[in-house]
Order: structure tokens, then sequence, then C-alpha cells
């Protein structure tokens, strides 16, 4: 099927709408576009071309794509009208061109669920599952929600644990900048005055000249050195399933972050759970679809033992109790919930806890690592100043003697 740009007029109010739908051809488009109630100004098939791919899809488009179209489910408007109103105030392209499929799929008689699924790279499988289930139940509008809650809460959650890395970068940064400028514009200078004096340089002083004279000389290699080890690190991690896995590794043991990362995975895993259970999602299932939206491969590894323990009959509780990587809370609050019969809230009330630990934790993230950073900075200062205006001082003395 092609994509086309259109220009068309409301039927009632004449209103100027444009947008892309996808048809077969000129023809059908325009029947399509007849068939919601639209008048055809213009039709024209997308280009191609080399950027001529989708606009990309943000977090914060699918939200408010989720967002708006409970709030008008909920509202009691047919499904239909809900996506088409919702195409009408969604900004972004690529987004608007999904939702117009959607519609198109949906008036053509497949169920929203199937007309979701159809775009995995956007939705993934806890959307589609709640979908499904909210139009099995008629909750529609209710699972939506809850998608839409999620969704934001976990966007938070990871802005703020990249906002935490944003000071210990800056520092960083003018660590570097301090020290390129001194070994580029001091350490010359006093290797010139000690050629001057006819004197042999520090042992300290001799090294760090050493360092400026390769740098300045072989730049290029190591530009060359630097960018093709970070290409190749980049593919590693990006596009193999080994880079995929010791990444994963990594964010679960790395000091410091390792047990941030823990709590998120663990929080994200509660929190689908409690969402796929009180959707009506079987058990089972809402299990799978939690350990794949933590997003970790080590974790999902580990985490999908406690299927088979539940296919043999198991608790939830007792399944997850002795998985690593869980954190103790969770199986505590789920064999509460057994009892109780709420185990959804009960997950929900667990997953809340080490949210706000996790919120917590990266608040205290830049007060932490500020010490370590300054005792770093200020012992590579040290170095660099030991190896320059030490030996200035012993010249002057010297000659002053």
């Amino acid at each position: 099927m092609k994509r086309y740009n259109y220009k068309a007029r409301g039927k009632d109010n004449g209103k100027l709408i444009k947008g892309n739908i996808q048809a077969e051809n000129e023809q059908t488009a325009g029947r399509l576009l007849m068939e919601q109630g639209f008048t055809p100004l213009s039709i024209v098939e997308e280009g191609g071309g080399l950027f001529g791919g989708r606009e990309h899809v943000k977090n914060k488009d699918r939200i408010m794509f989720t967002r708006q179209l409970s709030t008008l489910i909920g509202a009691g408007l047919p499904l239909a009208t809900s996506l088409r109103t919702v195409i009408e105030q969604t900004e972004n392209k690529a987004m608007r061109g999904i939702a117009e499929e959607i519609l198109t799929s949906v008036e053509s008689g497949k169920s929203l669920y199937e007309s979701f699924a159809a775009h995995s790279e956007i939705f993934n499988g806890v959307y589609t599952a709640l979908i499904q289930a909210g139009e099995t139940s008629g909750t529609l509008d209710l699972a939506l929600k809850r998608l839409a809650d999620q969704e934001e809460k976990d966007s938070a959650m990871m802005s703020k644990i990249k906002g935490a890395l944003v000071y210990p970068g800056i520092i960083l940064g003018v660590i570097i900048a301090v020290l390129a400028f001194m070994m580029i514009a001091v350490v010359p200078q006093v290797k010139n005055l000690y050629e001057d004096m006819g004197k042999d340089l520090p042992g300290l002083t001799q090294f760090l000249v050493n360092v400026t004279d390769f740098f300045a000389n072989m730049w290029w290699l190591v530009l060359i050195v630097v960018g093709a080890i970070g290409g190749t690190l980049f593919y590693f991690v990006k596009y193999t399933p080994l880079g995929h896995k010791v990444m994963d590794s990594f964010k679960i043991h790395v000091p410091v972050f390792g047990g941030l990362f823990r709590k998120l995975y663990v929080s994200r895993f509660a929190r689908t759970a409690e969402m796929m259970l009180a959707t009506g999602v079987p058990m089972l299932d809402s299990i799978r679809i939690a350990i794949d939206a933590t997003n970790n491969t080590m974790v999902e590894m580990e985490y999908s033992k406690s299927l088979e323990i539940i296919k043999g009959g198991k608790a939830l509780s007792e399944a997850l109790r002795d998985r690593e990587y869980m954190l103790p809370l969770v199986p505590q609050m789920a064999s509460i919930g057994e009892e109780s019969g709420k185990i959804d809230e009960m997950l929900g009330k667990a997953a809340a806890v080490y949210e706000t630990e996790l919120d917590n934790q990266i608040n205290g993230i830049s007060t932490m690592i500020e010490p370590i950073l300054m005792v770093i900075m200020a012992g590579l200062i040290g170095v660099v100043v030991g190896g320059t205006l030490l030996p200035i001082y012993s010249l002057v003395n010297s000659v002053a003697a």
C-alpha cells in the first residue's frame, strides 16, 4: 500500500484538514476520505527520497495520543469518531499517520487490538495486551488511561535518571577543558623556559611534555582510534545480542547505579503486572508481559524461571521469592495479595514503594557523586600543577641563589 498526503474539507464545518492516508491508489484514498465525511481537495503520493522516512514518534506523542483517546472513549464517543478527533489534534506527522492507519483498519472491521498490533514498533506487548483486555472487558477507556499513566511515570523516571547524569557530565567536561588548557598553554612554556636555561626537565614535567607532544603530533591517530573504538562499541551494544546482554549486565552490576537500575526494573515489573491483572489478563500472561516490560535481557532471563513454577501450580509469591535481581518486597506483597484476593493492588503498592525509593536515590546521586568528582579533579589538576608551577619555582630559586 502507498501513503498519500491530502488536503480536504470537513463535511459539516468545511474546515481545512491536512494529513496522510494509506491506500492502494489515489482513487481508493479519495474514496476512504469521502467515507470518513471529508471532501478531498488534493491527494499526492508521499515521496521517498534519502530522508523520506517517517518522523520519529516520541514517548510524549504516544502518551498524548493514548490519553486523548482514553478521554474521548470514556466520554461515550464511538471508537471511530474518537480516533478521528485525536487525529485532528495530533501534531506529530508520524503519530498522525499511524493513527490514520489504525482508523482505516478499525473501519474495515478489525478490532482495535489488531489495528494497534500491526504497529508493534510503536506499541509494545504491554500496550496491545492491555487494549485487548480492555476491549474484551468493556473497559477500554480505563485500560488506555492506565497505559498513559504508566508511560508517563516510566518516561519521567528515565528523564530523572538521565538528568542525574548531566551534572557529573558537566564536571567531567570542565576537568577535561582545564587539563587541556594547561597542557596546551602552560606545559610548552615550561619546556621552553627550561631549554633556554639549559637545564633538564624534572621527571613529572617531562612526562607531561611527552603527553602534550604526542597529542599535538598524533591528534589524527587519536581521533581515528577513539572513533573506531566508539563506533565498534556502539555497533556491538546496539545491534548484537551479545552486546545487549553485556550492557544489560553492566547496568545492574555497575557501582552506584546498579542498585538504581535494579529498583527500576523491579518497579516496572510490579507496576506492569498490576495493570495486567487489574484489567483481567490471566496470571501467566500478565507475568510474561511484565517480564518483557523490564527491558533488560539479564533480568528477563532470571524472572522467566518463575513462569515454569507458576505453570506447575505454585503461587506467584513463591515463584518470585528466590529470583536473582528480585527485591524482597515484591514477593512479600504478592503473598499478602494472594491471601486477601487483591494481588494486583499489593503489587501496585510494592511498585510505589520502589518508585519512591528510586526517586529519592536519583535526587541524591549528584550529591553523592560530587565529592568523588571533586577529588578526581583535584588530583588530576594537582599533577599538572605539580609538573608546571613547581619547576618554575625551582628555577626562580636557583636563579636567586
